[in-house]
């Protein structure tokens, strides 16, 4: 990931241009889904009997300047998706994909068009908001021995923090089918989903079939917010896990990744500003 220092002013591309990329890097998806589909995982089950981590993200967020309706069918959204996913096993060896499971989102499957996020602007599409849920497992993984193998972070930082509780570029956009979030169980132990759309939380668990030997905390260093000299700003940090064993003792410190974005607002807004978005 480049640094903040190398961050530069956004290329304006063609239609023509992202159309062709989109063709292209949506057929090397397929080609993957296709030639390795065994090594994907595919079986669902009853919970497992021990959780490893669960957490939820509240639903409705009142945006400034963003139509609400998009955020009720954002709920339309995640809770089809969630169907796809609740109670997924994840045996030793196999890679979940989260766009192979879930599919294309098309307004025949039931999909609503909710809030995207494309090229740092904010825009209707079918089946917006799904990103909450990469967001929801990209995080819980982090809180397991799962190794991810792919992940995706939006270039681009849209909103102010706001009621934050997670640091910053801790989570995964998604995109389909070619930015997807893949998870891999390098374990000896089966893994299992478990999601869920509740009354105001998005709901996730890790289950597995033996109780979790280690606990995991996720840090931020090195954040830093700056004016580049095109004139837009940029902010990057670096996310860390921390391994404790079950006495309380940390046994390991390892980087997770490194976020470089370019900030769609202004990085000096009054508390009041922020608040209100």
């Amino acid at each position: 990931m480049r640094s903040c220092t190398e961050l530069q002013e956004p290329v304006k591309r063609s239609a023509l241009r992202i159309k062709c990329g989109i063709v292209y890097y949506s057929f090397l998806r397929r080609v993957i889904w296709l030639t390795k589909r065994a090594k994907f995982a595919s079986r669902y089950g009853e919970p497992l009997p021990y959780s490893h981590f669960c957490h939820e993200t509240i639903l409705l967020r009142k945006l400034k300047d963003l139509d609400m309706q998009y955020q009720y069918n954002k709920i339309t959204n995640l809770k089809i998706a969630a169907s796809k996913l609740n109670g997924i096993i994840l045996r030793p060896g196999e890679v979940f994909s989260f766009w192979k499971l879930i599919g294309k989102p098309t307004r025949s499957k039931g999909y609503s068009e909710g809030m995207e996020l494309y090229g740092g602007k904010v825009k209707p599409g079918v089946g917006g908001g799904l990103c909450q849920m990469s967001n929801l497992i990209y995080w819980m993984t982090l809180h397991t021995p799962l190794r991810v193998i792919e992940r995706h972070r939006h270039g681009y930082d849209v909103f102010p923090d706001s009621n934050r509780t997670q640091p910053f570029g801790s989570g995964a956009t998604c995109f389909y089918p070619y930015i997807d979030l893949m998870i891999k169980n390098e374990t000896n132990e089966d893994f299992q989903l478990l999601i869920n759309v509740g009354e105001e939380f998005l709901e996730g668990e890790w289950r597995s079939t033996t109780p979790p030997a280690l606990r995991y905390e996720i840090i931020e260093k090195n954040h830093i917010m700056r004016a580049e000299y095109w004139g837009g700003f940029s902010r990057c940090n670096e996310i860390y896990r921390r391994t404790f064993n079950l006495e309380g003792q940390m046994i390991d410190e390892e980087l997770v990744t490194a976020n470089a974005a370019l900030m769609m607002y202004s990085p000096f807004l009054s508390e009041s500003a922020e608040s209100a978005t």
